[in-house]
């Protein structure tokens, strides 16, 4: 009988993989358990603490809107920091703008960086070999408090994991007013926040923290199938500055174009939609924001 891998994220419901061979890793960091394994229907696969983190079939999903939705809607991102993201998945879409000039990925497990190097270039062999990319392993909270991020970044992406663990403190009230403190003029910070339909306190928790910290916040969304639930809430900030403008989907869309950009999920028609959220969506957003 051929081994499987079951997740059980939420209360109730779980979902199965069968794996194809042996497990590539299974390792003990100092901060989590990491596995990888390729799997019969979702490509590798990227498990933290028993959590997947990542499959090569759909990351495109979850690492295209986190990062091109932003930069191209603002239109002039050069500096981007990455909280986490030690799959270096978001790094390698990032990178496919010529006009980024640096990413710092701020991971603190090197563990993750390592396996992900050896077993995950599907999604991030060409950043490995990018002179624009640096790595920094330690922690991403103490990054952001240093005099050198302050307004430094015009794109900071929070590529969390689910708030247990370390990256508890990914999610504390201090952790926004650091990203807020440490983006450029007109900078945005994109994060995820799982699915609204099993997750409702975790976004509904987000942009009411956000509320606090950033002038303009708000939820778009994406649907990656490997994170049960359906639609998966991704959630801005800016000091002074908004993402989810139509009249500048025009300008969007020629970016795009002349970007020459191969996406597997993100299109400009994707951009104007993911804006577009649901009733049930829309009542877990708080008032008065």
């Amino acid at each position: 009988m051929a081994k499987t891998f079951t997740e059980k994220l939420h209360k109730g419901y779980a979902q199965t993989m069968t794996l194809r061979g042996k497990l590539l890793a299974d390792e003990k960091s100092q901060f989590q358990s990491v596995k990888m394994f390729d799997s019969e229907r979702n490509g590798r696969v990227l498990v933290l603490d028993d959590i997947v983190q990542l499959t090569t079939r759909d990351e495109c999903a979850y690492s295209e809107m986190l990062t091109h939705l932003p930069i191209f809607e603002h239109g002039n991102v050069k500096r981007v920091m990455i909280v986490g993201g030690g799959d270096i998945a978001i790094a390698e879409e990032a990178l496919k703008h010529k006009d980024v000039e640096a990413v710092d990925m701020v991971e603190i497990d090197p563990v993750v960086i390592e396996l992900s190097k050896q077993h995950l270039q599907e999604v991030n062999g060409p950043a490995l070999k990018d002179k624009r990319l640096k790595i920094h392993v330690e922690d991403a909270f103490k990054f952001l408090g240093r005099k050198s991020a302050k307004q430094r970044y015009d794109l900071i992406i929070a590529d969390r994991p689910d708030p247990v663990g370390p990256a508890m403190v990914l999610f504390g009230d201090t952790f926004y007013t650091r990203v807020r403190d440490a983006l450029a003029p007109g900078g945005f910070a994109c994060m995820q926040n799982g699915v609204p339909f099993y997750q409702p306190d975790e976004m509904t928790d987000t942009l009411r923290q956000m509320g606090a910290s950033f002038k303009h916040h708000g939820v778009y969304l994406t649907v990656v199938p490997t994170y049960i639930g359906g639609y998966m809430a991704l959630t801005w900030a800016s000091n002074d500055a908004q993402l989810g403008v139509a009249s500048r989907f025009k300008d969007v869309a020629k970016r795009f174009k002349a970007a020459k950009i191969k996406t597997d999920y993100y299109t400009p028609d994707m951009h104007a939609a993911a804006y577009a959220l649901p009733p049930w969506i829309q009542r877990l957003i708080p008032s008065g924001r």
